[in-house]
């Protein structure tokens, strides 16, 4: 069966999937791996790719590239999202990433980087749910939100930049925070969120990306991380108010030894925390379903087709 890859460049992280056409046109997963290389420390105050960051990125590039390749992959589309949008020298990592692992990587907009969320929300949850579909997509640099309907239409998308690594960075400069500190990040995020129009009627909320399932994860204690209890999951806003009250309480050596969170996840999770819960606050909604899978596959479908 065919096999090809995408490959997501986030702020904070880097997502390879490799996966099998099947003969009914589907693609089944051959490999997921996510290593975190903070390429975007920094970029929200000097608008530039630190050294650091794009040598932490072009290793985990390269290597996920050459694992690609020797499975087979007749494809690999690699995609940056808000860090390199940001950043006055992102062509430097472009050419740098097409030198070294040999790939072309394409700067996606906020709004491509909504729909290609969507579109992976909308093939896993789309025949269990009985209304519109909404979206919400956590990243280190940006946030996107997307209304669509069960068809697969999107009706609203917005891209606001704010993310989990921008926020802390900007907002957080104590261990653990003051109550000053994520008052400020509170209420930043309740003017920036207060343009969001009301969703439709009975929607359902689905979060992605690796805040929202991190939250799932300490939340429950899941560790070794299990795609399979991660995919499918819910959040209650109650469990995030609590998530949010303990992870801005502990100081950051505590948190990196919670089961469940991924230690180089524990500086910028406390922000992550705040946004997810103002964002439910914004949306009226009580819960959130939780998406392992993310742009990546979005993207999958966009370049190669899935059905």
């Amino acid at each position: 069966m065919p096999r090809f890859a995408t490959i997501d460049v986030g702020t904070n992280s880097v997502l390879l999937l490799v996966a099998e056409r099947t003969s009914k046109g589907r693609f089944e997963p051959v490999l997921e791996r996510a290593e975190i290389t903070r390429l975007g420390r920094g970029v929200d105050q000097s608008r530039r790719l630190s050294p650091e960051g794009m040598e932490a990125t072009l290793e985990v590039l390269t290597a996920f590239a050459q694992e690609a390749r020797a499975l087979g992959a007749e494809g690999i589309a690699v995609s940056a999202t808000s860090a390199a949008r940001d950043a006055q020298n992102g062509k430097e990592f472009l050419d740098a990433a097409q030198h070294r692992a040999g790939v072309s990587v394409e700067i996606i907009s906020g709004e491509m980087e909504a729909q290609l969320s969507f579109a992976s929300v909308h093939m896993d949850f789309a025949q269990e749910t009985s209304g519109p579909l909404l979206v919400i997509d956590i990243g280190g640099g940006s946030t996107e939100f997307i209304y669509g309907n069960k068809a697969g239409q999107v009706e609203f998308r917005h891209s606001y930049d704010v993310g989990s690594v921008r926020l802390t960075e900007r907002f957080i400069h104590t261990d653990p925070l003051s109550a000053e500190e994520r008052e400020r990040i509170a209420s930043f995020l309740r003017s920036t969120f207060s343009t969001l129009p009301p969703p439709p009627p009975a929607s359902a909320l689905v979060g992605v990306a690796g805040t929202v399932t991190t939250l799932f994860t300490v939340q429950n204690r899941i560790e070794p991380y299990d795609a399979l209890r991660v995919q499918g999951g819910t959040l209650l806003r109650s469990e995030v108010e609590g998530l949010a009250d303990q992870l801005c309480g502990l100081p950051l050596e505590q948190r990196r030894a919670l089961p469940g969170l991924q230690p180089k996840r524990a500086d910028v999770i406390p922000a992550g925390a705040l946004i997810l819960l103002e964002a439910l606050k914004a949306l009226k909604v009580d819960r959130c379903r939780v998406s392992d899978r993310g742009l990546r596959w979005g993207l999958l479908a966009h370049r190669f087709g899935a059905v």
